[in-house]
């Protein structure tokens, strides 16, 4: 094979790649438009599970979701191979330590996205899908505990924890998602929109994430692993708080705002 048949046929596949990942990606702003609606739940009283785990659950409870619920699965493996394939090649729009900074966040995405595809298929198939996000939080921080230091470790993983709160929220803040979309594609008013939808997502998750460390905190200096929590957790706690039906709202909305945000993402994302 000549050398300009072969760089034809790698383009080829590397489109073929980036358009599977864009519908994962899309997959990913379904899944966040759910756990908005169980968390919507959550603050007017409904105890439903408001994680990763519950909005799969959500999905599949129909028999059209059944079939969603396969398409989704499929769809956040595919964006976790996407991210992996980001992690080797891309981000060549910006350089030197931001570009390695993208790269192992692609990386780590890449795996959470995984796992939860997995999820996506063990809840499809019957197989559950393991316990909630409040369950592993709680069972990998009572590991931790057993360690030397291991309160101290706890701690630890809380301010990493809270590391990735802030970071999503000066992301959001700042619009630095921006960078990675082909904003020309976009018209005018729509780019408004989706500098909006993920300055709002992004601040959102950053809430999100600061509880969880919050928790995962009081945990460590306890050293008691049943005050550590997942996502679910963290709405709870929201929402358990003065005016929180309201604040649990307004994140929810939030939450639904990223989940939005994914579908432009994936139209507009760079290669």
């Amino acid at each position: 094979m000549h050398r300009t048949e072969a760089n034809a046929e790698r383009g080829e596949k590397s489109d073929t790649a980036q358009l599977l990942g864009r519908v994962g990606m899309a997959c990913y702003g379904v899944v966040h438009l759910v756990i908005a609606y169980l968390a919507l739940q959550v603050a007017f009283g409904d105890s439903e599970q408001a994680d990763q785990k519950g909005a799969l659950q959500q999905i599949g409870s129909t028999a059209f979701g059944q079939v969603l619920l396969w398409v989704i699965a499929i769809g956040l493996v595919l964006f976790g191979l996407w991210q992996f394939l980001m992690a080797a090649t891309g981000y060549e729009w910006v350089s030197g330590g931001k570009r390695t900074r993208k790269r192992i966040g692609a990386v780590a995405r890449g795996v959470v996205v995984i796992v939860l595809g997995f999820t996506a298929f063990r809840i499809a198939t019957g197989s559950g899908g393991g316990g909630s996000g409040n369950q592993s939080q709680q069972e990998f921080t009572a590991k931790l505990l057993t360690l030397p230091f291991g309160p101290a470790l706890v701690v630890i993983a809380a301010v990493a924890v809270l590391g990735v709160a802030i970071a999503a929220g000066v992301k959001g803040v700042k619009k630095k998602f921006l960078e990675d979309l082909n904003t020309t594609e976009l018209p005018g008013k729509t780019k408004r929109w989706v500098g909006w939808l993920g300055m709002t997502g992004y601040l959102a998750k950053g809430v999100v994430f600061t509880v969880v460390a919050i928790l995962l905190a009081i945990a460590g200096f306890d050293s008691d692993a049943h005050k550590a929590g997942g996502l679910d957790a963290a709405l709870k706690t929201l929402a358990a708080q003065p005016f929180g039906t309201a604040l649990l709202t307004v994140v929810a909305l939030g939450l639904a705002a990223f989940g939005a945000y994914c579908f432009a993402a994936a139209w507009a994302h760079k290669r």
